[in-house]
């Protein structure tokens, strides 16, 4: 397991929100840790159309903090 921190695509709004919440991300947010081999797509719309897949530590400066679980 590996800890996100504020700012890394876990905890942001667009990691995965081109799809119906699943209990994946919403583990994410509440524990702030994630397995490191989980990817989903970054819904940010500058970056839809690269249909990137990144990690939940990765991150941009395009970040927006989640909702809380």
């Amino acid at each position: 397991m590996q800890t996100v921190q504020e700012g890394q695509c876990g905890l942001c709004n667009h990691f995965g929100e081109n799809h119906a919440k699943s209990q994946v991300l919403v583990s994410i947010l509440s524990s702030k840790s994630a397995d490191a081999a989980v990817l989903d797509e970054c819904g940010h719309p500058k970056l839809m159309s690269l249909h990137l897949k990144v990690t939940p530590i990765s991150g941009c400066d395009g970040f927006v903090p989640a909702a809380q679980a």
